[in-house]
């Protein structure tokens, strides 16, 4: 599921006045370096001047993106996109005989053979419930009579069918929230009539000065309303107001969940046999689908084409595939499990997941193209999350733990996502997902500028899907410069080189009402990922070569 703006911004209710002070920090600060600017990015430009110094050739990596979807004709994407070679473009004939027809930028996983795509789908906390819902409702289960597969599906469905208990403070949020977007909705209304335009950002809006008593009163609530959610100040109101619209849609549907089955969309768009992983060679080739625009976000920070036009990605030298197995919704098991073997099997070495959830009731299947990914040297990168959680107690799906070989996969990276004093009073997002344990490290996810979809447009958004494709890029750099290095020893470079901020630096504790903690705790290397350090360490670096042994067996 894509945790977006809204749900990151809304956590608790925690609504606190801000002014729009953080337009000071420049688009792009994420790249930056604390030395020269002061901000805690990742200090690209010294990284990529470094190689310069040493010389050092890239040569071409492919980094696949499972997302949302791509704009594949955005002037900074469209020339960085992957390619099959051995695809023919839109002669209906899988050239390549790999079961996909015409997937000449990647494949949508959420696609009918039609042409349809899949945009919404439930979440699966409620899939789970209604699932096992005759099994175990109003049963008296004696768990010692269940075998092992019975006894974890019956705990899945008993914490589902706990969280769908809703609160009525939670019930009151919603009220309050549906209250908010009418009135915003008011006030955009007047407000467009008066501008003469239909969408206008809110640093545009301070400096428009209304004729109207109606006009002004507009102004003052809109501008308001978006302190109090503490929107970014260049967001466009029909971004703000759609970001709320769904929220609220999606929380009403959550409340609905437990009496009302979701609509299973999936089976009449997509059509294939769900519980059936043989049955893999569904979808469609229109890896854009109807909502873009957080994969097109996600891809521009990795790889937008560094040419000084519009926005400079993080990695040069990558071609991006695009997957798509993220709807309005929770993404299914089988779609990312299928999404990870076609990556691997197409050839690429790294691949971004800004996406997550609480529930994965086919977990091995997905552990099992985590393992199948490992023994074919391919990194795998994975947002934290946006809910605040301590992820060393709370589930977050999918994660490095393989259950079916009862080891962690060492080709996984976690990230939560950092921001800087220049936007707020704590260095780690107050959203972010954290884990001692359980996350290993952080990279700037406040106001990230990239690319979105709808025209040759930009635009900020937050978020750990934005921490994690930064990462992402990193990771790219070093394969890129140094080929020989392995998934494994990828992910401990950009481990062992984080840049670790000062102890006293302000930290709050992402969820709390102000608890300060050491920013240190919140991850296992206790940093945030630095490009520059990150390639000092792989030009010193010096692989581990197991020791021979001598062969006394006699023939």
């Amino acid at each position: 599921m894509i945790r977006g703006n809204v749900l990151a911004i809304l956590i608790g209710m925690g609504f606190t006045y801000s002014t729009y002070a953080q337009t000071d920090t420049p688009k792009g600060w994420h790249l930056m370096d604390w030395e020269t600017s002061q901000l805690h990015g990742i200090s690209l430009k010294k990284a990529y001047d470094l190689l310069q110094q040493k010389n050092k050739k890239a040569q071409q990596v492919i980094v696949a993106v499972l997302d949302s979807g791509v704009d594949t004709t955005h002037e900074d994407l469209k020339d960085v996109l992957w390619k099959n070679p051995k695809e023919i473009p839109g002669n209906g004939i899988d050239d390549d005989k790999n079961g996909y027809i015409d997937d000449v930028y990647g494949w949508n996983f959420l696609g009918g053979k039609n042409g349809k795509s899949l945009k919404k789908a439930g979440d699966e906390r409620a899939r789970v419930y209604h699932r096992w819902k005759d099994q175990f409702l109003g049963k008296a289960i004696d768990t010692t009579q269940l075998d092992l597969q019975n006894k974890l599906n019956y705990k899945m469905w008993l914490k589902a069918a706990n969280e769908l208990n809703f609160s009525q403070e939670e019930m009151t949020e919603l009220m309050f929230i549906e209250v908010t977007a009418k009135a915003l909705k008011r006030h955009d209304k007047v407000l467009r009539q008066e501008m003469g335009v239909e969408e206008y950002s809110c640093e545009k809006l301070e400096k428009f000065e209304p004729i109207t008593k109606t006009g002004r009163d507009a102004k003052l609530g809109f501008l308001t309303v978006m302190k109090m959610l503490q929107m970014d100040p260049e967001e466009k109101n029909t971004l703000a107001l759609k970001e709320l619209d769904e929220y609220i849609e999606g929380k009403k549907s959550a409340f609905e969940s437990r009496e009302v089955v979701p609509y299973n969309y999936r089976a009449e768009i997509v059509g294939d046999n769900y519980f059936d992983f043989n049955d893999r060679y569904y979808g469609n080739n229109d890896v854009m689908g109807p909502g873009p625009t957080h994969g097109t976000h996600v891809s521009g920070i990795i790889a937008a084409k560094r040419n000084n036009i519009g926005i400079d990605g993080v990695a040069d030298h990558v071609k991006l595939m695009t997957l798509r197995i993220v709807p309005d919704g929770d993404e299914y098991d089988k779609d990312v499990a299928l999404a990870i073997r076609y990556a691997v099997d197409n050839g690429a070495k790294i691949i971004n997941m800004s996406f997550g959830k609480s529930f994965s009731p086919e977990k091995a299947w997905v552990d099992s193209a985590i393992r199948y990914a490992e023994q074919k040297d391919v990194l795998l990168i994975h947002a934290s999350g946006n809910d605040a959680e301590n992820l060393d107690s709370v589930e977050n799906f999918p994660n490095p733990w393989l259950s079916p070989w009862k080891t962690f996969a060492k080709n996984y990276i976690t990230v939560g996502a950092s921001s800087d004093l220049s936007l707020g009073p704590s260095l780690a997002a107050d959203f972010s997902s954290y884990g001692k344990t359980q996350v290993d490290l952080f990279a700037p996810g406040v106001k990230i500028y990239s690319t979105i979809p709808g025209g040759n447009n930009y635009g900020n958004l937050k978020g750990t899907s934005m921490a994690t494709p930064i990462v992402t890029g990193i990771a790219a750099i070093l394969k890129s410069y140094f080929p020989h290095l392995t998934a494994i020893e990828i992910k401990n470079i950009i481990e062992q080189s984080v840049f670790k901020p000062e102890a006293d630096i302000a930290c709050i504790k992402p969820g709390s009402d102000q608890e300060k903690v050491p920013f240190a705790n919140l991850s296992k290397t206790g940093g945030i990922a630095n490009a520059f350090n990150a390639v000092r360490t792989a030009i010193e670096y010096k692989p581990v070569i197991p020791a021979k042994t001598n062969n006394t067996t006699k023939k």
